[in-house]
């Protein structure tokens, strides 16, 4: 039968400790909460990178057409040589829009907003150029109407919106967001560090 002592004792002995696995994985979900939070504004200019890469595309493939078709019934080599001048010009439009960073090591002027809208003007105009009113190319006339109106635009909106500075407001935007996910990753990287050492601990004391 216990004594008063021992119900004393055992009022006055502390609850065990918790495990660390329920704050952890309460930390752990509210890192993954953090990192998983987007930028609305980097993602509607991501969209609108993607937009003018198919635009881009599109400018591409029209001046292949026109090329292939130009050296192969001779009747414009000119033009076909111009072509090939957009097709390769192009491509720089859609690298360009990877945001890739040795593209900006080298063309640093592919950074700026309003450089990279006034290349897509140049190539949409290119691509309109020497235009095809002949019935048997009606499709592809109105195709090339399409790419290059739609990358002129593109290209319209970037210089604007390169004069308005939003060019090194998303800049600022995105070194914030790889910061932030450098931070959430350092953080989880010293949970699992944390959780190893916590076990070493248990194992040695058992």
């Amino acid at each position: 039968m216990p004594t008063n002592d021992d119900i004393q004792a055992g009022e006055t002995t502390p609850p065990p400790p918790r495990s660390g696995r329920s704050n952890n994985g309460g930390a752990s979900t509210s890192s993954t909460r953090v990192g998983s939070r987007a930028d609305p504004f980097l993602v509607v200019c991501r969209c609108f990178s993607f937009l003018t890469a198919i635009a881009a595309i599109l400018c591409i493939a029209v001046n292949i057409l026109s090329a292939v078709r130009s050296f192969k019934d001779g009747s414009d080599v000119f033009d076909g040589i111009f072509r090939c001048y957009a097709v390769v010009i192009g491509i720089f439009v859609v690298v360009a829009e990877m945001e890739w960073g040795f593209i900006f090591k080298f063309w640093k002027v592919l950074e700026y907003w309003a450089g990279r809208g006034m290349l897509q003007i140049f190539v949409a105009v290119m691509t309109r150029a020497f235009p095809e009113y002949s019935g048997e190319r009606a499709e592809l006339v109105l195709l090339q109407n399409i790419a290059c109106y739609l990358l002129l635009s593109c290209g319209v909106v970037y210089v604007v919106s390169g004069m308005l500075c939003i060019g090194s407001l998303k800049r600022a935007r995105l070194k914030k967001e790889v910061s932030r996910d450098q931070a959430v990753k350092d953080l989880q990287e010293l949970e699992r560090r944390r959780e190893e050492l916590e076990s070493l601990l248990l194992q040695e004391t058992v």
